[in-house]
């Protein structure tokens, strides 16, 4: 099929990975290209070229002198994105119509939603966040939007069942072959983006608790909150590795004898949660949003959000689960190949009927 792919602006789809968001997005490519079908990428500059990308125009727009005296004008960043999804859809809806054969979007962005009724290919959209007011005033425009909504986790579909009641749920899914089981038996291990709603320092407090020596990786995405709750609690049994790529971190994740994971928010899947299972390495973390879908039962141990002393008890549980049949659980549950086969098969219906469901 002829599957063209939405991104987001925000960061390039290449590694090392800016976040969750920008990996699935180029494990959603790359899986679909190597099972022969014609991926184009439209994606911010830098984005892995082996992917079929075709640039988002991030040139910020010609703004005359006398349109930038206006006290209100936005700002350029927001200007450059707003233009990239405004020229993109009206590509989709002209020149580019019949191009494709299934529009699969992932933007965060209100055009790709707000425009959908100008374009005729049918287009899927995930939901990968919580609900935003933006988005929900996009779906919510005209006689009814065209768009064919999925959700990655039930818990993010019943978040938006608001404006969309009927959301199919696709979770996300990790390589199998890329995330391979590791030996374990290192220090424990945390990583994602550094960033509040993550909680990594939460994470340095509940293996202080334990007495058990912690890594971290991932983007420092907030200096702020890095310097004020994390860079203070380094130091002795804990090490932040930086931002890793995927192969440092599967060898990394490999070796930990398990994964914390923080949440300070709802989480709308887990991603690390089900790439550090991939690895035979249990996770132990709060039980938050989808985060409960993903982690099963012998997967690891979920306590209550925030709780960090029951935290820092529950590794002692999590890093006795065996780590082979935490692995089956993965690929089981958590495949790359379970959510494309889900994914594929929703382009066929909709390809099929010529519109959005």
């Amino acid at each position: 099929m002829r599957v063209g792919i939405i991104a987001s602006s925000r960061h390039p789809i290449a590694e090392p990975f800016a976040g969750g968001l920008e990996s699935h997005v180029w494990s959603l490519a790359d899986g679909l290209r190597r099972r022969g079908h014609e991926v184009t990428l439209f994606a911010g500059p830098g984005s892995d070229p082996r992917l079929g990308v075709e640039a988002l125009d991030l040139r910020r727009p010609e703004i005359s002198a006398e349109a930038r005296r206006d006290v209100s004008m936005s700002p350029e960043r927001w200007l450059d994105e707003h233009h990239a999804y405004l020229d993109l859809m009206l590509r989709l809806a002209g020149d580019w119509d019949g191009r494709f054969d299934v529009i699969h979007n992932h933007s965060l962005h209100h055009l790709p939603i707000a425009m959908a009724p100008a374009v005729r290919t049918p287009m899927v959209s995930t939901l990968h966040t919580p609900p935003t007011p933006w988005l929900e005033s996009a779906i919510q425009c005209g006689d009814g939007c065209p768009v064919t909504f999925a959700a990655v986790s039930a818990h993010t579909a019943a978040a938006w069942r608001g404006v969309v009641p009927d959301a199919r749920v696709v979770p996300n899914g990790v390589d199998t072959e890329q995330w391979q089981e590791g030996p374990g038996g290192g220090p424990l291990v945390w990583f994602g983006r550094m960033v509040p709603e993550k909680g990594p320092h939460l994470a340095l407090d509940a293996a202080c608790r334990a007495d058990m020596p912690i890594v971290l990786a991932g983007p420092i995405a907030d200096r702020a909150y890095f310097d004020r709750e994390v860079g203070p609690r380094l130091g002795g049994n804990a090490r932040f590795a930086g931002h890793l790529d995927r192969a440092e971190l599967v060898e990394l994740v490999g070796r930990a004898r398990a994964v914390l994971t923080t949440p300070c928010w709802d989480e709308p899947y887990g991603l690390v949660a089900a790439e550090a299972l991939a690895c035979g390495t249990p996770v132990c973390g709060f039980a938050r949003g989808g985060m409960t879908e993903v982690v099963g039962p012998g997967a690891g141990v979920l306590v209550d959000p925030g709780d960090t002393d029951a935290l820092a008890t529950a590794i002692a549980v999590a890093v006795e689960l065996p780590r082979a049949r935490i692995r089956e659980y993965a690929v089981r549950h958590c495949s790359l190949a379970s959510m494309i086969e889900a994914y594929t098969g929703l382009y066929g219906e909709l390809a099929t009927s010529g519109v959005a469901a």
